[in-house]
């Protein structure tokens, strides 16, 4: 017990030191407007997303996300979830990566649109939400319970899921920092998905790899989020899934 509460608290501290600049413009602009940097009004589907849904009849990878993921500021093919399809295809993999990214998204939104990102042959589901519930405070234990639900009917779908863990900002304090930081490792093993540690590894706090708002990712920076999935879910599509 004392090496895994030294473990988390030595997270923490990691955590708060490589968050503290990425979401410092995040804290400022939601006290002068009322509103995160996340949550850009008003919230609509990624326009990557809905075209693919109508005329792709391949199995189907869906990254259900807010606006990481949704490719805020970035071209469409510039996204993370566009990379991840240039990676199953170079793989001879035969799947249609679906971006259901919606900017502003918090797990509960997640939630509520969750039928319809699971329409069809959905084989994967990527969840990438929380990062708006820790922007805003929100309850670590609705999170929780939100993810919980997700994962839920995705496997009652008999969908693999890959849980992509975020980070909540140091300001709301260590408790809650740390609260919600085990969410992702819980949930991960409570269900046995496959887990991203932390979605924005090597972009956080990099001002290089960030957009001038130092929460999004540039294209580059997009391209090593695509590489931390990847590396998850590369083992997943290779048992047995279906290639060309």
């Amino acid at each position: 017990m004392a090496s895994r509460a030294s473990s988390i608290r030595t997270w923490s501290a990691i955590s708060a030191a490589v968050l503290a600049c990425l979401l410092a413009t995040a804290c400022s602009s939601r006290a002068a407007s009322g509103r995160d940097s996340l949550a850009p009004p008003p919230p609509t589907p990624s326009a990557a997303a809905a075209p693919s849904r109508a005329t792709d009849s391949r199995p189907k990878i869906v990254v259900l996300g807010d606006s990481l993921t949704a490719g805020l500021g970035l071209k469409p093919e510039e996204a993370y979830p566009a990379l991840l399809q240039q990676r199953v295809d170079a793989a001879g993999l035969d799947y249609a990566v679906v971006n259901a990214g919606v900017s502003g998204d918090t797990s509960a939104g997640g939630l509520s649109r969750l039928d319809w990102s699971l329409e069809g042959d959905v084989r994967v589901l990527i969840v990438a939400l929380g990062g708006n519930d820790g922007l805003r405070g929100l309850e670590a234990g609705e999170l929780k319970k939100n993810l919980a639900t997700i994962i839920e009917r995705a496997q009652g779908r008999h969908a693999a899921v890959v849980l992509a863990g975020m980070e909540a900002p140091p300001n709301f304090g260590q408790a809650y920092t740390v609260s919600f930081h085990q969410v992702y490792p819980e949930l991960a093993s409570q269900y046995h998905v496959a887990l991203v540690p932390f979605l924005l590894e090597g972009v956080a706090g990099d001002e290089a790899l960030n957009q001038r708002d130092g929460i999004h990712p540039t294209a580059e920076g997009a391209r090593i989020v695509a590489g931390n999935v990847w590396r998850v879910l590369d083992p997943i599509l290779e048992k047995g899934r279906p290639t060309r």
